[in-house]
């Protein structure tokens, strides 16, 4: 398996394979990582890395975005209470995500998981397509999350940190319904931006917020004059 970042399909694999394949070239932290929040208008882009102990494999972990909110909160305080995990998450604000670019701030919160992990992990397998500039060797999987058993366990920590995020929002930013639709652009959330205009949470960069900003009223937070 080649140590650089380079696309790679992941057909036939069980959960362990990819992990199982970096051990015999020699790397024996693996950290799987995989993002949360790339597609809403409004929200950080939220990242996580995780290293399972050895052998370890998490069945629960293959269907995890089918699961209810609740189930995915108890599979994420499962994983984080393994015995020898390592994981950590990394957010991206949303005016980095205008100054910098989605994708360019996508792979700031992956880079910045995985240099947060101790012990620091050896070899990263990236959900997706390839990261320029990564900490450690890599190799990206497309629909990693459905292939690799660390890269689902970083998916579950990425959505739970993120939606626990937006919960707060929600109460911070009335009128949205963020804890609802989780910054994702649905005819509810539509709405509201027509209605209220942005809240400083929105990605001005994206363009059904760009269209809003012209003309709509400020929404403010709780307990600012």
């Amino acid at each position: 398996m080649s140590r650089t970042g380079q696309k790679k399909t992941a057909a036939g694999c069980g959960l362990l394979e990819y992990e199982r394949r970096a051990a015999a070239n020699g790397f024996c932290r693996v950290a799987g990582v995989d993002e949360a929040g790339r597609g809403p208008l409004a929200g950080p882009v939220v990242a996580a890395a995780v290293i399972l102990p050895p052998g370890l494999e998490l069945p629960a972990v293959r269907d995890s975005k089918q699961l209810s909110a609740a189930a995915r909160e108890a599979l994420a305080a499962a994983v984080k209470a393994l015995p020898g995990v390592a994981w950590a998450v990394a957010v991206v604000s949303a005016g980095e995500i205008d100054e910098l670019n989605i994708l360019r701030a996508t792979h700031k919160a992956m880079r910045e998981a995985v240099t947060r992990l101790a012990p620091p992990a050896e070899f990263a397998l990236i959900d997706g397509l390839p990261v320029r500039e990564f900490p450690v060797p890599s190799l990206a999987v497309v629909k990693g999350d459905a292939l690799s058993a660390s890269i689902a366990a970083a998916s579950i920590l990425a959505k739970t940190h993120r939606d626990r995020l937006m919960d707060a929002l929600d109460a911070r930013f009335p009128g949205y319904c963020f804890a609802k639709h989780k910054g994702y652009g649905t005819a509810e959330h539509l709405e509201a931006l027509e209605r209220l205009g942005p809240c400083p949470e929105h990605r001005r960069s994206f363009a059904p917020v760009a269209r809003a900003l012209a003309g709509a009223p400020r929404q403010m937070e709780l307990g600012i004059d």
